[in-house]
């Protein structure tokens, strides 16, 4: 069989990141490093309490402090308010109640955090003191926090005007059926399962830097963003701005993972500040306030059914999620488990689907996207209750699968919830993850670890989720007259490497290194539009843009060579910087045919795509669980994914790693405490553990790739892959040990501490 070579540069290639060397040796830049002359400090004033009335009383005073430029309260931004851009229809084609997010509050507040007042200084100390000087009077209400608790008809009203706690009822696929369909089944398998609220905790934390021109009456803001033509777009809505009005900067970002997506207060109240002032108003944020205002990922009670009939073959699937918002709904939060109940039938042919998820407010911290942003939450329950039924058929968790497994021949698959998958060997993909981990031998090593006194468990996850969703993302590549190449796109890479990738593409076209490109992301005026990076768009999205607009452009420059080469345009080449005549040493330099131009030379494609693509995979897990103690050892973890097409072996592996650490350190260990009273008892990393890179096991990771139908290149997306396969892998190997080992059959859910397992045990004995 012949096989084709790996390219130099272009796709599949694996590539060194680029951008690595300055990150590593500390060149990079980021927003902290960001401080122009004559900067003032803010700093937010944040609620104490999690539900009480509110009055500032020595404004004045503090204002008066040495050293204060400016105190800002509710009274001063009456009428500006924090927007929620997911506007869906709920189940029965009605508008949702929407409720106000004040930029500061001016009567209530309703978390422990919520911004009452911000103050500038000369100095983050100065304004931390006079903070410190503000007096506030709170007239304590009362309080909700645990969704059950918010549930109850007699429970008290995070905003009392609705009359109800539940924000709103999305529902996805034909109730009527499903009900017909669980009428006839043989058997019914069901599971209640919490996903864990979890905090993103990305290195760099957030911060921003506002100054305004008065000649030109513009702002230009400097901040660590996912995107920043939605963050632009989304200033401008906030203060009733033209979007030339506002320019957007974004540096180096240590991290996003979804949360760097949102707009928050700090930033429209810094640009208020820094045009009251006439100066540049600076605002970084401490790993507390991290805790306490950075929208939180997760939070859902969810309960899952299924119909079988007495073949096991499932007939129908019952879906109900309870969706924590906190006290707001935040900037996309609606959209997420709206999203991730389209996917709640996983890879299964299911003929009847009904899914149905209510939001629900509580006087705790805002949720919304968190990397992956409702897939995972999907992919947990649906593979968590095929486990279950594997279990309960006697089938076990392979065969249940392969049983009711969407077959190669069934593709295209529209979902009862509206997918359309259109690529994929789910049995091949499961299948080679079975044998990369020996699944045929691990009744004799669960043998081994039961003589020395442990349990051993096998998880298994099957997952697929909807990411690159329709559209586009337009690239501009420009030709200098120096001869140098520039792509301008408007993805934000926050550790991704979109730098090496699309530099691949356009190298391959132009012939020259990845290092003879400059990629420009994170400059709304340098960059016309874009769509930022999320849902794991950028490279399905933006690499088409990438390989238009460089064929584009390579067509120009070898119409222009070919009239001073006087050779046909079908017979040049372009390699080192060069284009020349195949077969001869008649050659022109890219500088010598810029310079001649009339004109700067430069193509600009956007292709657009009208389906999302859906990356799918096997996630397996095996473990070991000490009795004794509960810890747990990670034995195995193989991951088989279908990512269509791979652009950078050595850039897909680092996404499909990092992603699968969040899912473990999910499943093992973050969790997200408020009290009664709606305090943050987990509100540092002395409180909230995240898993660290020594806690990790080795991960065999390996791609059996199908190209996609609805990408122009056949890719897929992986950004969030990792994340939502690995839960649910990690939760059925310690259910199935704890069974296996000590008879355990309540359900355990995530984090499973070693407490938590330890006590599992306890009560299976």
């Amino acid at each position: 069989m012949n096989q084709m070579a790996t390219p130099k540069f272009g796709v599949g290639a694996p590539l060194r990141r680029k951008e690595d060397l300055p990150l590593i040796t500390g060149q990079g830049t980021y927003t902290g490093d960001y401080q122009p002359e004559g900067c003032l400090h803010g700093y937010v004033v944040r609620s104490a309490m999690a539900h009480a009335k509110i009055s500032v009383d020595n404004a004045d005073d503090v204002r008066a402090l040495e050293g204060v430029r400016l105190v800002l309260t509710g009274a001063d931004v009456a009428g500006k308010a924090m927007p929620t851009q997911a506007l869906l229809k709920q189940i029965d084609g009605t508008d949702f109640n929407l409720p106000v997010q004040e930029l500061l509050c001016t009567d209530t507040v309703r978390y422990v955090g919520d911004a009452i007042a911000f103050i500038v200084a000369d100095s983050v100390s100065a304004a931390r003191d006079a903070a410190e000087m503000l007096e506030i009077d709170y007239d304590p209400l009362d309080v909700v926090v645990e969704m059950e608790d918010a549930l109850a008809d007699d429970a008290v009203k995070v905003w009392p005007e609705f009359g109800t706690n539940i924000a709103f009822t999305f529902g996805h696929g034909d109730q009527d059926k499903t009900e017909a369909a669980f009428a006839t089944a043989a058997k019914t398998v069901s599971i209640d399962v919490v996903n864990n609220r979890i905090v993103a905790n990305y290195m760099e934390l957030r911060g921003c830097v506002a100054e305004f021109d008065s000649a030109s009456e513009r702002f230009k803001v400097t901040l660590g963003t996912q995107g920043g033509h939605g963050m632009r777009n989304t200033l401008c809505g906030i203060l009733g701005l033209e979007q030339d009005k506002v320019q957007v900067i974004t540096p180096e970002v240590g991290g996003g993972f979804g949360t760097k997506m949102f707009c928050y207060r700090e930033y429209p109240l810094s640009m208020i500040a820094a045009q009251t002032l006439n100066r540049p108003v600076r605002w970084a944020g401490e790993r507390t306030e991290h805790f306490v205002t950075d929208a939180h990922g997760r939070d859902n009670l969810t309960r899952g059914e299924l119909a079988l009939d007495a073949d096991n073959k499932i007939l129908g699937l019952r879906v109900d999620v309870k969706a924590a918002m906190g006290a707001y709904l935040h900037q996309f939060a609606p959209f997420i488990p709206w999203v991730g109940t389209t996917m709640s039938s996983g890879l299964y042919d299911i003929p009847a689907v009904f899914a149905k998820v209510e939001g629900v407010y509580s006087h705790t911290v805002p949720t919304d996207a968190f990397r992956g942003a409702g897939r995972p939450e999907a992919a947990y329950l649906i593979e968590r209750l095929i486990d279950k039924a594997g279990e309960e058929t006697g089938l076990g968790p392979v065969e249940f699968r392969k049983l009711n497994f969407i077959k190669q021949e069934q593709l295209p698959y529209t979902t009862q919830t509206g997918r359309m998958y259109d690529t994929g060997d789910y049995a091949g993909h499961l299948d080679k993850a079975l044998e990369t981990s020996d699944w045929a031998g691990f009744k004799a090593r669960q043998a081994a670890s039961a003589s020395s006194g442990k349990y051993r468990g096998f998880g298994i996850c099957s997952y697929i989720e909807a990411c690159a969703f329709p559209g586009g993302e337009e690239a501009t590549v420009e030709l200098s007259p120096e001869g140098n190449l520039t792509l301008l796109i408007g993805t934000q890479t926050n550790g991704q490497g979109h730098a090496t990738a699309y530099s691949q593409v356009v190298a391959e076209k132009f012939g020259v290194s990845i290092e003879d490109i400059e990629v420009i992301q994170g400059d709304t005026d340098r960059v016309r539009k874009g769509g930022g990076t999320g849902g794991s768009r950028s490279i399905p999205l933006g690499l088409p843009s990438v390989r238009d607009a460089s064929v584009s452009l390579v067509n120009k420059v070898k119409e222009l060579a070919a009239d001073r080469l006087e050779a046909g345009i079908e017979d040049l080449e372009l390699d080192s910087g060069m284009v020349r005549v195949v077969g001869t040493d008649q050659q022109v330099s890219l500088a010598e045919i810029a310079a001649g131009a009339e004109e700067n030379l430069s193509a600009r494609e956007e292709v657009k795509q009208a389906e999302a693509t859906y990356p799918n995979g096997t996630h397996i897990c095996e473990l070991e669980v000490d009795p004794d103690t509960g810890d747990i050892s990670i034995e195995t973890y193989v991951i088989v994914d279908d990512f269509g097409v791979t652009v950078n072996p050595l850039l897909l592996a680092g996404q499909v790693h990092g992603g699968a650490a969040s899912a473990i350190s999910q499943a093992l260990c973050e969790h997200t405490v408020f009290d009664e009273d709606g305090q943050l008892l987990t509100a540092s990393l002395l409180d909230y553990r995240l898993l660290r890179a020594a806690d990790l096991p080795e991960i065999d990771f390996q791609t059996r790739n199908i190209p996609s139908t609805t990408n122009a290149m056949g890719i897929k997306g992986a950004g969030e892959a990792g994340t939502i396969g690995g839960c649910a892998a990690v939760m059925n190997a310690i259910q199935n040990a704890l069974k296996d080992g000590a008879g355990v059959e309540k359900l355990l859910d995530m984090p499973a501490t070693p407490q938590r397992v330890w006590e599992a045990i306890q009560s299976g004995k």
